[in-house]
């Protein structure tokens, strides 16, 4: 076992998929809302169909954007967007600063919720547990982050299988039903094609995963199979919900309210410590991009970049401002435009990538 962790496959094709999936779960994903909302409302079929579209989408995007970062040695997203976008890559940065205010500013509520809600720890004591280890595994840096998200992904994939096994166990005659009467919904694919791009920029945060790529081959495959380990839990989710369907579609946290009316009361204290840590895995996970790409640009005007002390001290500060402005409410009034900010990220990310970044991956290969 300690031979495949330390082994290059496993540093290649399972360590950038995970680190994606954690970043990616965070509080929408791992409470299986983002899933209701997005898929089970467009029926059954409809949800798998628009998941199809959705991992390509993924699939595309990040094998051709892990491919581009080894191409070109750029492992933080300014670097990496002033070689896609030339002058114009500030234009990345001010969506990224307004997606990463709204995301922390998420999950620092949340962290502190979740604690005191499920185990009446004080609300403050959940955003202080939250500081010190996001502080503490941005201080240790990226290395430590990557196999930290690696492991707490198989902890998450432990919990939604034992989830997921409880729920067909115990009600495949009523999903074996909806499988024979499934529906398919209108605008399933562009729901689909919404959620790739309300996730998929996550991705040039997490640049620092590619540096260990070798060839195109070894960056187009982990492309797709980061992909494939992102949406596998979303497919079983989608299945799952219609053993309560159509009740779920009108629960806040479907994951949540579905065990307790199964009565999985143990397995609903697991889910919550693991809803916890995969807050505090997301916003490690950003923040640790956001430090690689003030390293980069350190590195470049003097020659050195941060130190850990200072990488901490950021991460924590974002962290405290964040949680600020969401008592403030500011929260509410940046989700108003995230619509507009994935339509951002489609111009001067995706679009971009798939034309000129294209272009340049072919005739490097010339």
């Amino acid at each position: 076992m300690l031979n495949f962790l330390s082994s290059r496959f496993f540093r290649v094709y399972i360590v950038p998929g995970a680190v994606f999936q954690s970043v990616m779960v965070g509080g929408g994903y791992g409470t299986g809302r983002e899933i209701v909302e997005y898929f089970t409302s467009y029926g059954l079929y409809g949800g798998l169909l628009g998941l199809g579209i959705a991992f390509a989408a993924m699939a595309i995007i990040l094998a051709l954007t892990f491919e581009f970062a080894r191409l070109f040695k750029v492992y933080d997203y300014r670097s990496f967007f002033k070689h896609l976008l030339g002058p114009g890559w500030v234009a990345f940065e001010v969506l990224i600063i307004l997606l990463s205010l709204l995301v922390l500013a998420v999950l620092a509520s949340a962290a502190g919720n979740i604690l005191r809600d499920n185990f009446g720890i004080p609300y403050a004591s959940g955003l202080f547990i939250m500081l010190v280890v996001v502080g503490t595994l941005t201080f240790f840096g990226r290395d430590v982050i990557a196999k930290v998200l690696t492991f707490w992904s198989f902890f998450l994939y432990a919990v939604f299988f034992t989830f997921f096994l409880s729920v067909f166990s115990g009600n495949w005659a009523v999903i074996g039903s909806a499988l024979s009467h499934g529906e398919i919904v209108d605008g399933w694919w562009q729901s689909g094609l919404r959620y790739a791009l309300y996730n998929i920029a996550a991705a040039p945060l997490l640049l620092y995963v590619a540096r260990v790529f070798e060839s195109r081959e070894q960056a187009l495959r982990s492309g797709v199979m980061a992909a494939a380990i992102a949406m596998l839990p979303a497919v079983v989710f989608q299945l799952a919900f219609f053993a309560a369907y159509p009740e779920v579609l009108t629960q806040a946290i479907p994951t949540y309210w579905m065990m307790g009316q199964l009565g999985m009361s143990v397995l609903l204290v697991v889910y919550s410590v693991m809803l916890f840590g995969t807050f505090i895995e997301t916003g490690a996970g950003m923040l640790q991009g956001i430090n690689e790409r003030i390293d980069a640009y350190l590195l470049e005007k003097r020659g050195t970049p941060l130190g850990r002390s200072s990488h901490a001290a950021i991460a924590v500060s974002a962290i405290l401002i964040s949680a600020v402005l969401s008592l403030w409410g500011i929260t509410n009034l940046i989700a108003q435009g995230y619509g507009n900010i994935a339509w951002g990220v489609l111009l001067v990310y995706v679009l971009p990538l798939l034309s000129m970044g294209v272009y340049r991956i072919v005739k490097s290969e010339a």
